[in-house]
């Protein structure tokens, strides 16, 4: 409901937002017209709507009148302290290349992949051990199953030990195609330890309209080696354990407890939990989780949008690393994003995390 609320007061102050930069744009010395103005709006709109879809397009209309009205506050205030007289619409351009470059730069920060290293120690008995974590590659968002495939073997060349897909593989809009592909693909990776993988909340799909099931995913995983943990958990060389929750959002009312599933875990051995959504850290903390990975949250997507999540109760943290008790916290803000092509104040990448015996 708060999501809804949310996505209504955007839509609503795009509208108004709109209205306001026709009435900005029409000051424009080679324009003077609300109509011509209100149609090359009209025109871009469009463009974006076809070229990047409707959450992209109003996206957009929502951060440039944004800037548009920042910029014609900021004038106003300008002209009025020093009695200046405007002859060129210059808070009109600023508004425009402000929205060019945040956006523009947005755009960058997603499609871009950069690799985030953790490094953490603990007092248990433990090999050193890497780690390369990912989530969220929602695949065929910002690229198909060949370029999930690309980073795959970027990943691939950091020789970790381990490798886990912590949810949202997949997205609503994925093809089968990109999904099979995607899926050989891990089958062909020299992965010690192999890969592992949790549900997250796209990956059953919530419209039914991709051209293939959540039994066709969950195959093609199996097929190629993946292991799926659903409220599940394995002891790897009998040195630490890998434990998947099921999605709290998906399957909230038949996932088990924390306590409940490490319930007949060896609390001596190190302990890694894949939890999709950062969400349970009070009960989490208190657990005999040594270490709990997460996505979700995309790093909080797009300024001002980073601590929404957070201020309304809907994850106990959105990006980064921090210690609560005696277990490690890691959220990435994911390899590539839902629907939304940008991210600010956050970036995509994958995350390495090298887990080292302190007291060797």
């Amino acid at each position: 409901m708060i999501w809804l609320i949310m996505f209504l007061g955007a839509t609503l102050a795009s509208i108004l937002g709109i209205i306001y930069q026709v009435n900005v744009i029409a000051r424009f010395k080679y324009i003077k017209n609300k109509f011509v103005a209100f149609l090359i709006i009209l025109t871009l709109f469009i463009v974006f709507l076809i070229t990047l879809e409707w959450i992209n397009a109003l996206t957009i209309a929502i951060y440039t009148s944004l800037f548009f009205v920042l910029f014609g506050l900021l004038g106003k205030l300008i002209n009025k302290k020093f009695k200046l007289t405007q002859t060129i619409n210059w808070h009109g351009w600023l508004a425009i290349l402000a929205s060019i470059l945040y956006l523009g730069s947005g755009y960058y920060l997603c499609a871009s992949v950069i690799q985030k290293d953790y490094t953490l120690s603990t007092k248990k008995d433990i090999e050193p051990l890497k780690i390369a974590l990912v989530a969220d590659s929602h695949i065929g968002t910002t690229f198909d199953g060949n370029g999930f495939v690309s980073h795959l073997k970027t990943i691939e060349q950091q020789h970790p030990d381990i490798l886990l897909l912590a949810g949202d593989f997949v997205d609503d809009g994925t093809k089968k195609s990109d999904m099979e592909i995607a899926c050989k693909a891990l089958g062909e990776m020299n992965i010690k330890y192999g890969i592992w993988y949790s549900y997250g909340n796209h990956d059953e799909g919530y419209f039914n309209h991709r051209d293939f099931t959540a039994e066709d995913l969950e195959k093609s995983l199996l097929e190629n080696g993946v292991h799926i943990l659903a409220d599940e958990y394995e002891l790897i060389n009998d040195s630490f354990y890998i434990v998947g929750r099921r999605d709290k959002n998906v399957d909230g009312d038949i996932r088990a407890s924390i306590d409940e599933l490490l319930a007949n875990v060896n609390a001596s051995k190190y302990i890694i939990v894949m939890d999709h959504e950062p969400n349970d850290y009070k009960a989490e903390a208190s657990s005999k989780a040594d270490l709990i990975v997460s996505g979700h949250t995309h790093g909080g997507q797009m300024i001002p949008i980073r601590h929404i999540g957070v201020l309304v109760g809907a994850n106990d943290a959105t990006y980064g690393y921090e210690r609560n008790n005696n277990t490690d916290f890691i959220v990435t803000s994911g390899i590539s994003d839902w629907a939304l092509k940008f991210k600010t104040g956050t970036r995509s990448e994958y995350v390495v995390i090298n887990v080292e015996n302190e007291m060797r």
